[in-house]
């Protein structure tokens, strides 16, 4: 990669050090440009007649995103966020008394409460599953756990408070030989490395336009597979998911379209499309590489600091980097690195109540691809500041 280029190619990058991808990351100017230039053209003609002259370009933008993850073209609503495409696909599952929701401490706190709302409504049982030696979901307890009473196990693949990479592809491989659905958790990490649906295992599968896909705010989807539909009572409806029949009822429209809304942001799905193509060109492997090497060597420089501690989990690491400076609130640091001109965040102890560690909120960091080594250094030199007693803040 042109990393020069692709930082001129990035406006954000002329005013910040952004290590803040877990949450949102820049926006490229080829999809900026494709996202106002819908909003001049809906200004100019009016948003009816702009969706209609850009039908092909609206409805080439989830087969894109299928090739990406690894699905097919016709596999892939879009939506607008990550949490409406994951309550859409959760909801339109049916849970009795005594069945069980199998998840593990990493799982997103927001998945987890809907988890629980569903359990004191219908009588189902929500189990979390053991972490392993690593910090990660044990695969071998959840084999253990998986009988004829579970209805689903719901999986964060990367959690947002932290950089481990939970065994995914192990988890698809018990719940497809238990033929138990696997619904899938990918905000952190489709576009910061490669995912493959079909390589997983997984059932449905749900991500974020604006982290390190670096698409738009306001856009998510929803993956499918074709076998899994069947199964699947979308919880709302309108006339672009069902149709009405000759008895004054109506049926599911076919595939994917049973979760289709006709209202989008069509700027935004078009900046997402603009997005995606990226990611396809540059090449996930490619890109992924280079971004968790970042993560790694922030990690490392961490590591390296008296009085800083990091406190990813996992066998396998992302880009995802958390830390604290001891005796330093983490609001203060990320506060102090923002004056410096350094994009962070926080992680939040409320989506992380079942981990089971009493160490958030944390100072996140999170690279990407076009991200430099010299942003790492300002980073830790900052928080190699911080550390040491009497330094100016």
């Amino acid at each position: 990669m042109d990393i020069t280029a692709l930082r001129a190619g990035t406006p954000g990058c002329a005013h910040r050090a952004h290590l803040n991808n877990a949450g949102a990351g820049l926006l490229s100017r080829r999809t900026l440009e494709t996202v106002t230039a819908h909003l001049e053209l809906e200004a100019r003609i009016g948003g009816y007649e702009a969706a209609t002259e850009r039908l092909d370009a609206i409805e080439a933008v989830p087969a894109a995103v299928a090739e990406l993850i690894g699905g097919r073209a016709g596999e892939v609503a879009l939506f607008d966020s990550a949490t409406h495409a994951w309550h859409a696909a959760f909801y339109a599952l049916s849970f009795r008394p005594g069945d069980r929701i199998l998840t593990g401490h990493a799982e997103y706190g927001s998945n987890m409460l809907a988890y629980l709302q569903i359990a004191r409504r219908t009588g189902a049982e929500v189990v979390v599953v053991p972490d392993d030696e690593h910090g990660q979901l044990d695969t071998a307890a959840l084999e253990k756990l998986i009988d004829e009473r579970v209805r689903l196990v719901g999986v964060t693949h990367v959690p947002t408070g932290g950089g481990l990479v939970n065994p995914v592809a192990d988890v698809g491989r018990i719940t497809r030989r238990a033929g138990v659905p696997f619904l899938l958790d990918a905000t952190q990490s489709v576009g910061q490395f490669p995912v493959d649906v079909r390589g997983i295992g997984c059932d449905m599968l749900v991500a974020t336009g604006r982290k390190f896909l670096r698409g738009p705010r306001g856009t998510g989807f929803l993956w499918v597979r074709p076998e899994t539909l069947e199964h699947l009572e979308p919880h709302v409806t309108e006339s672009t998911a069902a149709a009405w029949d000759d008895k004054g009822g109506f049926t599911w429209r076919e595939g994917i379209r049973r979760f289709t809304t006709f209202e989008m942001n069509y700027a935004a799905v078009l900046g997402l499309g603009s997005a995606v193509r990226q990611a396809l060109e540059l090449g996930p492997a490619v890109t992924g590489e280079r971004t968790l090497a970042l993560g790694a060597a922030l990690r490392e420089r961490l590591d390296a600091l008296p009085g800083v501690t990091t406190y990813d989990q996992g066998r396998e690491r992302c880009a995802i980097v958390t830390a604290r400076v001891d005796g330093v609130p983490s609001d203060e640091v990320k506060d102090t690195l923002t004056r410096h001109g350094i994009n962070v965040s926080l992680t939040s102890p409320d989506q992380a109540r079942t981990e089971g560690r009493d160490v958030h909120p944390l100072v996140r960091l999170s690279p990407h691809y076009y991200n430099t080594e010299d942003e790492l250094d300002r980073a830790a030199g900052v928080l190699a500041g911080l550390a040491r007693p009497g330094q100016p803040r």
